[in-house]
């Protein structure tokens, strides 16, 4: 049987996306969300600031007392208020972060106070103001919508989540995701390794990029290429909701994951993308899993997780946000015309423009490490020349960052 005509690459991923099981909710601590996906929105359960501060270290005096001098008759310092009342000629000392008096209304900043002992005047740099004060709640206040649910947390988000008074929230359970490798030629010593052999990376790069979504990883492999091995290797990933295979995907006479999907009793969604590199990419399932068959070629492999496996991931988790954002930068350098596959060139970010790696095979893993750019070039696009705008993704943080 003759192979399926390629698919584009945005078809592609519609129906992947389409077709995907979501994850469970559970409630985790805001500490450990890192990287998490809300499953509920996160509410202020107190009001921040709580009261008035001073943003500046300096003195308070009375709104109705701007002249000076004044008499310095105590301190409100971070976590120890002044106690007392302001009179009219009186001001205290005040540092960032530090409680406002009730009657005291302005802040003179440390730089233009001219202070003598407990005697305070202005040094002519500069007035008592309003400007320096945090007032009550600019923040945010009690029962305020601070994170929607979607939102994938970060280190940012969990420190507002915990001002505002939160020690859980609602996440969505992350998957036990299986990584098989397969072929003859992977050996899983690096150290101890034949000539007809090359050393089983692709696993541990996909174990790599899978982490922040993953609550485990199982590695099988390397396997060989004989499907009752293949077939093993299936039965083994009992537990995880995705697995995802390497190599083994094309249409050589060792290309064994398709018959062995079938064997296993899966259900081949769609195979071959109209995509370089990457064409041989496999999405399959079985009762509640999904499968994703990735090339061999280490390249090849990388490109289709970062444009299929980690937005598959992204939506399994709960993310809104799952296909990588294209941004748009000039080009520095040449590329020729592309044909009837969209293709992706790994790139340097070299003084905001799009350099492209000299070596483009897609086992090449010395210009995949020193990559920071995808550049996307569409089906019939004209060849480019340097300064001409192209469309790229930026490898860091699977491109949605």
């Amino acid at each position: 049987m003759s192979p399926p005509k390629p698919i584009p690459l945005a078809e592609a991923q519609s129906r992947l996306l389409q077709s995907l099981p979501r994850s469970g909710m559970e409630v985790i601590d805001l500490a450990a969300a890192n990287g998490r996906y809300l499953a509920e929105s996160l509410y202020a359960r107190r009001t921040q600031p709580a009261a008035d501060l001073s943003a500046m270290d300096g003195y308070v005096v009375r709104a109705d007392d701007v002249a000076g001098p004044w008499q310095v008759v105590g301190e409100s310092a971070a976590g120890h208020p002044f106690e007392g009342r302001l009179e009219p000629g009186q001001a205290i000392r005040i540092s960032t972060g530090a409680l406002m008096p009730d009657d005291g209304g302005l802040v003179l900043l440390q730089e233009n106070a001219d202070r003598d002992g407990d005697r305070l005047a202005l040094n002519g740099e500069g007035d008592p103001t309003q400007r320096h004060i945090r007032r009550e709640g600019f923040d945010f206040r009690e029962g305020d919508e601070l994170l929607a649910a979607g939102k994938q947390m970060n280190a940012a988000s969990i420190a507002l989540g915990i001002s505002a008074g939160n020690t859980q929230c609602t996440c969505f359970e992350q998957p036990r995701i299986a990584i098989i490798d397969s072929g003859d030629e992977l050996a899983q010593d690096p150290e101890n390794i034949a000539r007809h052999q090359i050393p089983a990376s692709n696993g541990d790069m996909l174990a790599a990029m899978v982490a922040p979504y993953a609550a485990a990883v199982v590695r099988l492999g390397p396997v060989k290429d004989r499907l009752e091995d293949l077939v093993a290797a299936l039965e083994g990933a009992e537990g995880c909701s995705m697995i995802v295979t390497s190599g083994g995907a094309s249409v050589g006479d060792h290309d064994l994951v398709r018959p062995a999907l079938e064997q296993w009793g899966a259900t081949i969604d769609f195979w071959r993308i109209a995509m370089k590199p990457g064409k041989p990419l496999m999405v399959a399932r079985k009762d509640d899993r999904m499968i994703l068959g990735l090339p061999g070629n280490p390249v090849s492999s990388f490109v289709t997780a970062f444009l299929f496996l980690l937005p598959a991931l992204r939506r399994m988790c709960g993310g809104t946000s799952a296909i990588p954002k294209v941004i748009t930068l000039p080009l520095d350098g040449e590329l020729p015309a592309i044909g009837k596959r969209t293709e992706f060139v790994r790139a340097r970010l070299v003084d905001g423009k799009a350099a492209p790696l000299g070596e483009q095979d897609s086992s090449a893993l010395v210009a995949l490490s020193r990559a920071d750019l995808l550049i996307r070039r569409e089906i019939g696009s004209p060849a480019a020349s340097s300064g001409d705008p192209v469309d790229c993704y930026l490898l860091q943080h699977g491109g949605i960052a």
